[in-house]
């Protein structure tokens, strides 16, 4: 599986990158076999279409969340097993189109795989949409694992994005391997400095954050 071999031969074409803030970096260049699969890049995603902001598939990051991302891979490689990350810096932007979906009531294409028992008017008020995101302050992951030889993603018990209780780090009601893959996921984020959101097993945020109180709106590109 390509996201654990140990390259031999790494060339890295700076043209191809835009000029980042101080401070932050292209996780491929420090962790070049992670696996990256930004999800609002594409269309599979709770809005249904590719998010303002997201312009490559292209992971961006602290210096310092990406120093901590590689000790996670360089452990889960160990067990055969690789992270794979659904998103890490958000744009402002990106935030503010989340806000302007959310108020269109009408639009939901998506509704059924990704908040099927909620109703899209109360996004606001149970907290799945809000106006400011960590995301954009550069030090948060949205991560899974995977198996290292298939690709293929443990079983978590639900969907990542997925809106509703279900998505709970310590939600009871799933299967006792559900339980332990989010308890191995936990436990290696947490062992490398990274505090996971209670709603959300795939959210987590670099304890010492370099930027706390800094929202960016860089794109990425």
């Amino acid at each position: 599986m390509k996201c654990c071999v140990r390259f031999l031969f790494v060339f890295v074409w700076f043209g191809a990158f835009a000029q980042l803030p101080e401070g932050f970096v292209y996780v491929k260049t420090i962790v070049p076999d992670l696996d990256v699969e930004l999800s609002y890049y594409g269309m599979n995603n709770f809005v249904g279409k590719p998010i303002n902001g997201y312009l490559v598939n292209k992971l961006i990051l602290t210096k310092q969340t990406a120093l901590a991302l590689k000790q996670v891979q360089e452990e889960l490689q160990n067990k055969n097993l690789c992270l794979k990350v659904y998103d890490g810096y958000r744009p402002q932007r990106a935030v503010d189109h989340f806000m302007a979906w959310a108020k269109n009531l009408n639009d939901t294409v998506n509704k059924k795989a990704f908040y099927p028992n909620v109703d899209k008017m109360n996004l606001f008020a149970e907290d799945y949409i809000a106006s400011k995101s960590g995301h954009s302050k550069g030090s948060t992951v949205d991560v899974t694992i995977i198996d290292a030889n298939t690709g293929k993603a443990l079983d978590m018990g639900s969907a990542y994005d997925f809106f509703g209780k279900e998505s709970w780090t310590d939600y009871k009601d799933i299967t006792e391997e559900q339980k332990a893959n989010r308890k191995l996921l936990l436990k290696v984020m947490t062992k490398h400095g990274f505090i996971n959101f209670y709603k959300e097993w795939w959210h987590f945020t670099l304890k010492d954050e370099p930027f706390p109180d800094t929202y960016f709106d860089f794109p990425v590109k």
